[in-house]
């Protein structure tokens, strides 16, 4: 349900329209949290190496982004809420990768959607900052994760690669396609027209998916990515947007090898 509130209310919302100055104390926190994660990358270089995938500096950055999660989390709670710090942080750390396999995939993505949803079930967040949440935050979230995974070279987690998506994120995929689901101009079919994947990247999240895939991937999309390409045939983004949501609840949100890895506590609860 949280995932679906945040996709109605980013309907016809640009990127762009979002404005940083507009933001609650809450969010602006959330990405000077960032900032500061995406600093230790410049502290934490990539080293050489011999393994097939993934860089070994990746285990002493994550190293250092659990040892500091829960300080980075308690300047954004308020005195009162300081004893959840510890819960929050949780999700947090996890929300950038596995430090033993040096990899990356849709339920590290998902711990940090947690880690949202946890803050708004805190009060912290209210429904008026949705569209600041994805479209700053979220977006600002995966900006960081496309840098860690280029910098430490990190392994799609899972065999299917997200299904022939980008190979790590399934999110903003989703969160694109709800942007443009009353668009009248933007066919689903128009990423293939380099024009508009130009036009449009910086602001509607599908297109600048669309974009980063190009851009790390050799090869026209009809053979890198090919679920990507068979989703451009659907007509109607409404639909795209659906398929989507079906697929990460299917895919994601309902399976063991992800499920079992997320953290269930007072804030996100388990229920049977």
């Amino acid at each position: 349900p949280f995932v679906r509130s945040l996709c109605s209310k980013i309907v016809g919302v640009k990127v762009t329209e979002v404005k940083q100055g507009g933001l609650s104390e809450t969010l602006r926190g959330l990405n000077s949290i960032l900032d500061a994660v995406s600093g230790y990358v410049d502290q934490v270089p990539p080293q050489k190496h011999t393994l097939r995938y993934g860089n070994p500096a990746f285990r002493d950055w994550h190293a250092m982004v659990s040892d500091n999660s829960e300080d980075l989390i308690g300047t954004i709670l308020p005195e009162r809420l300081k004893g959840a710090a510890p819960e929050l942080a949780y999700y947090l750390s996890d929300s950038f990768g596995n430090r033993t396999r040096i990899d990356y995939g849709t339920g590290h993505e998902t711990n940090f959607v947690i880690l949202l949803y946890c803050l708004a079930k805190l009060g912290l967040v209210t429904e008026g900052d949705s569209q600041a949440l994805v479209l700053s935050v979220f977006n600002t979230y995966l900006k960081l994760m496309r840098r860690v995974q280029q910098t430490y070279e990190l392994e799609p987690a899972g065999s299917r690669g997200c299904w022939g998506l980008d190979d790590y994120q399934m999110l903003p995929f989703l969160f694109g396609a709800a942007q443009l689901v009353k668009h009248g101009l933007i066919k689903p079919k128009s990423i293939h027209n380099p024009d508009f994947v130009d036009m449009f990247s910086k602001d509607f999240m599908y297109f600048g998916c669309v974009e980063y895939v190009l851009s790390v991937k050799k090869g026209p999309i009809s053979e890198t990515s090919p679920m990507l390409n068979d989703i451009s045939a659907v007509g109607r983004w409404q639909k795209v947007k659906n398929g989507m949501l079906k697929m990460y609840e299917g895919e994601v949100l309902s399976k063991f090898p992800i499920t079992q890895h997320l953290g269930f506590g007072s804030i996100f609860q388990w229920k049977a």
